[in-house]
């Protein structure tokens, strides 16, 4: 897939001559972004103008809305025949999660139909993305079969912009995905409207960090530039998890059962596999963690889940974040009951295959390290930079290389106590770093004897030339 970016990511962060030159080229970046968003701010976007260049025709929009209603493509064929109209410059469609934004989200939906047609303007709790790649893009493609020029330049030239956080663009993405799978091309370039608590693909891609006070005009803003920003691309990354067949678990949105499958089982382990397993599968964007980074991200997620009042917005989340990680031992209490087992190292084995080689390589885990991320992006943490600012020399004794969201490599890091990660945080030092320039990884988890396999996860570049975000 594709994405927008109104920033040039070859410019991408400094490489590190000393501490003086990275803090110098930060403040200067910070400025030249306040002086873009100053511009952007100053720029008057005409409401009508707008509308002529994002709205689809009122066929186009009827034939959509009842093939995802009826869940039925063919529900569109009444509507053959009646494509005389021209495909606007950007058709566009607009997911928005309600749940987002300090409950924003229906004030949100009710602005984004002003400017752009009820039709197109779906709520996320009302239609899956999935139904819309199922049923709405292929009405339009069904229409252009039939010899509908119009509808056959609107879904060539399909934009979709995603109203939520982190969580609900990879969901959009994940589905929109399907299209490759299919061969359905072209997929449609995703942009983003912030309203999630960390942001961190919006970030990365120039959509900002959060959703603006003054949103009426901040949503305007926001499609103008989808209508204009240039398309950039980003890797996806396929997650495979394997567990004893007799555990039950219960899968968070990014993960599906899978049909079985052998995993290669070359690696040399002290323990046993199980003789039975049970597999899932999933896709991330962002980053994947595990340790007590993950436990403290799930414990949130079903905390928030649990009491919907304590979300108002993303300063609330953080707040609520940052005491749920107190609680949960990362700071003064160990994480497991035997003081040996504290860091990851005594129950995890992680092994990579760098680019161009096929076989697997043992990775030593450092012995404090309690968290371990794979990260795809430039930000983590609400627009931190644990990897950080490295050195030339030191890129080349370690044999990193400048890390980019389209370059099919992961940065894997540790994050020690909840104090080295505090420090991590606010950029005072950088994460543990751990590899780097590889195509896939696994991770096997070992009982607490070492006898045998409990779990096991193996990440892949998903597809070549697979990109997505904004």
């Amino acid at each position: 897939m594709a994405g927008w970016d109104d920033s040039d990511l070859s410019s991408g962060s400094p490489s590190g001559s000393g501490a003086g030159d990275s803090s110098r080229i930060a403040a200067r970046s910070l400025l030249g972004e306040s002086f873009k968003d100053r511009m952007l701010l100053g720029i008057r976007i005409c409401k009508e103008d707008l509308k002529r260049k994002i709205m689809m025709p009122q066929y186009l929009r009827l034939a959509m809305r009842d093939a995802i209603r009826f869940k039925d493509p063919n529900a569109s064929d009444m509507y053959v025949g009646n494509g005389n109209e021209e495909a606007p410059q950007a058709p566009m469609v607009v997911f928005v999660n309600s749940r987002s934004g300090g409950r924003l989200g229906p004030f949100l939906k009710e602005r984004l139909q002003e400017l752009m047609g009820e039709e197109q303007v779906f709520d996320l709790s009302d239609v899956k993305p999935l139904d819309f790649v199922h049923y709405g893009l292929a009405c339009l493609e069904k229409l252009a079969d039939y010899g509908d020029d119009c509808a056959k330049d609107t879904r060539g030239k399909m934009r979709v912009v995603v109203a939520g956080g982190d969580g609900t663009v990879g969901w959009v993405l994940g589905s929109l995905a399907e299209l490759y799978k299919h061969n359905r091309e072209p997929v449609p370039p995703t942009g983003i409207i912030p309203l999630g608590t960390g942001n961190d693909l919006s970030r990365s891609f120039g959509w900002g960090g959060s959703f603006s006070f003054a949103w009426r005009s901040f949503v305007k803003r926001s499609l103008h530039k989808a209508v204009i920003g240039p398309i950039c691309r980003l890797d996806s990354w396929r997650i495979l998890v394997a567990m004893p067949a007799e555990e039950s678990v219960e899968l968070p949105h990014c993960l599906h059962y899978s049909e079985e499958c052998t995993l290669d089982q070359e690696l040399d382990i002290e323990g046993e596999y199980p003789e039975s397993q049970t597999f899932f599968e999933g896709v991330f964007y962002n980053y994947f963690s595990i340790g007590m980074d993950a436990q403290v991200a799930y414990g949130f997620h079903h905390l928030r889940d649990e009491k919907p009042y304590l979300a108002q917005g993303p300063i609330s989340n953080k707040l609520i974040y940052s005491g749920y990680g107190c609680s949960q031992g990362w700071f003064f209490t160990p994480c497991m009951s035997d003081p040996d087992l504290r860091g990851l190292k005594n129950i995890l084995r992680l092994h990579i295959k760098k680019v161009n080689c096929s076989e697997w390589e043992n990775v030593q885990v450092p012995s404090s390290v309690r968290a371990i991320v794979a990260l795809n992006l430039h930000n983590y943490g609400s627009g931190r930079n644990p990897w950080g600012h490295l050195k030339p020399e030191y890129m080349e004794k370690r044999g990193f290389v400048e890390p980019n969201m389209d370059d099919g490599l992961l940065e894997i890091f540790g994050l020690k106590q909840g104090w080295h990660a505090s420090f991590v945080m606010v950029e005072l030092i950088s994460a543990k770093h751990i590899a780097q320039k590889f195509t896939a990884f696994r991770l096997l988890q070992l009982d607490w004897k070492l006898q045998a396999v409990s779990g096991e996860m193996h990440i892949c570049r998903w597809m070549e030339n697979h990109g997505n975000s904004q």
